[in-house]
């Protein structure tokens, strides 16, 4: 059995937003009151954990019509006096409307109870009790009363208190640990809170009760929206409360007791409602330090990248305060989501502008998630396999300078990087729910702080590229990229485009379907070095066909069969093209 934000059925505690506390005695201590030491239970004892909060007395023919959950409702079965035979659908229809009981007081109105009633109500776990035949409603209604409310007074005093401590510790600059270890100690259970993804911000248990509490929350949504609502439990006893860590609007994770023994009372909820708002306090506030020493390193990063940080012992020093190694070979790896138009900023969009540009620009939530969610999965990536790795995340992009291999020559990842690009990649993918990928550029090996404005040049160039030739998630290493590297190093886009017009003519257009087959059979020859056999194979033409084919395309060209610096203009003007959009 278990309480959670998210349980149905008729409320028997309720915490609201402002924390307000409602709570009953069950049926079963009811029952011990001393007003009915005459009382018996004649049917519905599997109903005794239910909850009386209210009690209301059944003297007027459609009480149905009054009756609120979890009530005890009193009666003589004065208006039932004359339909004796209906006693047993009115249990059906109280136990439908949430009540706790119905006490009935024989031998004024009713002689006895049909059998047909207790059937139904054992049936459906409602209790009947017996009252004795002197015993006063009066009596029965102020002691209960007072019992409900001197059990809710006792309740608001313990919450209030534990409010109060863990309070305290939060001003004494304790952190979500001493929050937690302080609710273990008062439940004397096994505590955890978790984030969005599951994962541990901090626990005290036994390690096999934190990983059932990892399992209690798998997949769950938060029950409360943006405006807040109550929280609701059952009464008796659970093996585990969930509740959410919520503030300004937003779902922090969930805090969660566990008790292998099923000790959790609905009582304690309370208390770890009061402790989920203290937990959102630290969260919120580490959540805004980290932001500013994010911003710090990001800014930092951004001078580094740009060359305006300083000397090389300056920029190592202050990144070695910040737990980064630039003082040995590296590599810049620049990370990128696929299907998002770029900014027009500097070369990267990212270390030469704003960091929050792409935030004014018009960037959706979902964006601003998946670009968190890229710049997390990359941190996590790059603290396990390389500590002294630095990671920031720009408007547009991440990037993050790896430990490399060698003197600086040029070189293809190695085996430590591919694996630490593709498990970041696996925990991005695990933790975005619309589906999205991001591309990877990976710089040649630089030896020193003052070589990495190139280097993020170089990863930034990976990127572009890598992405226009191999589509969305490709991972492009520079020295991969061939020719299309000396094509990427033309500043003026113009320039390549008017080369590509003066060069291939009609050709270069995408209006004409013929044109563009011959295009496409131009390109396979030259890839074939003017074998015509084997173009012909290829586009699956006949050989005269193809020697017609070539005869048009010299007339348009010129004679490229003949002339290599034509066949080497044609070959790099086909480059470009397919470069379009870069």
């Amino acid at each position: 059995m278990s309480y959670t934000s998210a349980d149905p059925g008729p409320p028997a505690l309720r915490l609201a937003s402002t924390g307000t506390l409602t709570y009953g005695l069950s049926v079963g201590e009811v029952l011990g009151v001393s007003t009915l030491d005459g009382a018996r239970l004649i049917a519905g004892r599997a109903g005794l954990d239910r909850v009386v909060q209210r009690l209301n007395v059944m003297e007027v023919p459609d009480v149905l019509s009054w009756v609120k959950p979890n009530e005890l409702l009193l009666t003589t079965g004065y208006p039932l006096r004359n339909t004796p035979q209906s006693l047993d659908n009115l249990v059906a229809d109280l136990d439908e409307r949430g009540l706790a009981a119905l006490a009935i007081k024989l031998g004024r109105y009713l002689d006895a109870v049909p059998p047909e009633m207790i059937a139904q109500a054992d049936r459906r776990g409602f209790p009947l009790i017996l009252l004795a035949p002197d015993v006063g409603f009066d009596d029965i209604l102020n002691q209960v009363l007072t019992d409900i409310l001197n059990r809710q007074a006792a309740v608001l005093a313990r919450t209030e208190e534990v409010h109060r401590a863990l309070v305290q510790i939060v001003l004494c600059g304790g952190g979500l640990q001493e929050v937690v270890d302080e609710v273990a100690s008062l439940l004397d259970v096994a505590v955890v809170v978790l984030d969005g993804e599951q994962r541990v911000l901090a626990g005290a248990g036994p390690d096999e009760d934190v990983q059932a509490m990892r399992a209690f929350d798998a997949g769950r949504h938060a029950a409360c929206g943006r405006g807040g609502c109550g929280i609701t439990g059952a009464h008796g006893t659970a093996d585990h409360l969930v509740v959410p860590v919520m503030a300004g609007g937003f779902d922090h994770g969930r805090i969660i007791a566990f008790s292998p023994g099923g000790a959790l009372r609905g009582t304690d909820l309370g208390i770890l409602e009061r402790a989920a708002t203290v937990t959102a306090l630290v969260v919120t506030k580490q959540q805004a330090v980290a932001a500013v020493e994010s911003k710090y390193r990001a800014d930092f990063l951004r001078d580094v990248l740009a060359g305006r940080a300083g000397d090389d012992d300056r920029i190592i020093g202050h990144c070695d305060g910040f737990g980064w190694d630039l003082d040995r070979p590296m590599v810049v790896v620049v990370a990128e989501l696929d299907g998002r138009a770029r900014g027009g900023g500097g070369s990267g969009g990212g270390a030469g502008g704003e960091q929050d540009g792409g935030a004014r620009g018009g960037r959706g939530a979902e964006e601003r998630s998946a670009q968190e969610r890229l710049a997390a999965a990359w941190t996590a990536a790059a603290r396990r396999h390389d500590r002294g790795a630095a990671v920031v995340s720009f408007a547009h992009e991440v990037v993050a300078i790896i430990g490399g291999d060698g003197d600086g020559s040029a070189e293809l990842p190695s085996a430590p990087l591919q694996t630490m690009i593709k498990e970041a990649a696996a925990v991005f993918a695990e933790h975005v729910s619309v589906r999205r990928t991001f591309s990877t550029g990976v710089s040649r090996t630089v030896c020193s702080p003052a070589a990495l404005p190139e280097a993020y040049e170089q990863a930034v160039k990976a990127v572009r590229v890598g992405r226009q030739l191999h589509g969305a998630g490709a991972r492009a290493h520079f020295d991969q990229l061939g020719v299309y590297r000396l094509l990427s190093l033309v500043s003026d886009p113009d320039e390549l485009h008017a080369f590509v017009r003066e060069t291939l003519g009609d050709l270069a257009s995408d209006a004409e379907p013929e044109l563009v087959d011959l295009r496409r059979t131009l390109q396979v020859l030259l890839e074939t070095n003017l074998n015509v056999a084997e173009t012909a194979r290829r586009l699956h033409f006949h050989y005269n066909t193809l020697r017609y084919r070539i005869g048009k395309l010299e007339r348009m060209l010129g004679a490229f069969t003949e002339d290599a610096h034509l066949r080497l203009n044609l070959t790099l003007a086909l480059h470009v093209l397919r470069m379009r959009g870069i």
